[in-house]
């Protein structure tokens, strides 16, 4: 049943491969958000991921925001575009990743290398310049997966994209659970394990529900970065906190 399963997501992938080298460049913006929305949420049924959004806002979501969340797994870019196809802020060892590194390359990700600050103000000006033209863009500001349950702290450089934009940042806390409700003891993508390791280990550990839960906006005027990493951190981190209880 595992090679099975593999089978399916090594088929999907390439599709994904074909997709991105030979369709993407006749397609416009929309057209590519379209086809990697229909990916993303194709991949995360080959997975068994079912994905429910939760609203924990009064608020309508922002048509203009940064999006930030917590970091558990490979599977969290996923989730995302599965609600809002975004461009995404990553680390640049994923773009060594099998397959994924590529796609994700392709899908428009921007690959930032850790300690590099000119890297950093790059990146910087091109995600004021998204926000400005209405891109969903989106980071993990921990910099790296941490165990479910647990939020490491949140760098804060990004978030003056915020500020610089005049847009809010919006929060999201993401949860795996399994079929008892408990945290999915699959998912997590820490220390040394590598992406073949995790992808089996999610295909051979039982259906996974996926929690995406969207929390008030952090109001960036007149706000520090500094200031908006903690509060970001916070909202999550209670969230989480609140959810296990």
């Amino acid at each position: 049943m595992l090679w099975y399963r593999l089978a399916r997501v090594c088929l999907h992938l390439f599709v994904g491969l074909w997709t991105c080298a030979v369709v993407f460049p006749w397609l416009d913006a929309e057209g590519r958000m379209r086809r990697i929305h229909r990916w993303s949420i194709q991949l995360l049924g080959l997975c068994r991921v079912k994905l429910d959004v939760i609203h924990h806002a009064a608020e309508p979501q922002p048509t203009r925001a940064l999006i930030v969340a917590n970091h558990i797994s490979w599977l969290d870019i996923f989730v995302i575009n599965s609600l809002h196809t975004c461009r995404f802020v990553a680390k640049s060892d994923i773009r060594g990743w099998p397959l994924i590194g590529w796609l994700c390359d392709k899908a428009g990700t921007i690959f930032i290398a850790r300690g590099k600050l000119r890297d950093v103000r790059r990146i910087y000006e091109g995600l004021v310049h998204s926000l400005h033209e209405g891109e969903h863009v989106a980071f993990f500001p921990e910099g790296t997966t941490s165990e479910q349950g647990t939020v490491l702290p949140f760098h804060a450089n990004l978030f003056e994209a915020a500020v610089e934009a005049g847009v809010p940042v919006q929060p999201f806390a993401l949860r795996y659970v399994d079929a008892q409700g408990g945290l999915h003891p699959s998912v997590s993508f820490i220390g040394d394990m590598s992406f073949a390791q995790s992808m089996i280990a999610v295909l051979t550990g039982g259906p996974i529900h996926a929690e995406l839960i969207r929390l008030p906006i952090v109001v960036t005027t007149d706000r520090h970065r500094r200031e908006l990493a903690p509060l970001a951190r916070q909202v999550i981190a209670e969230e989480l906190l609140t959810a296990r209880h």
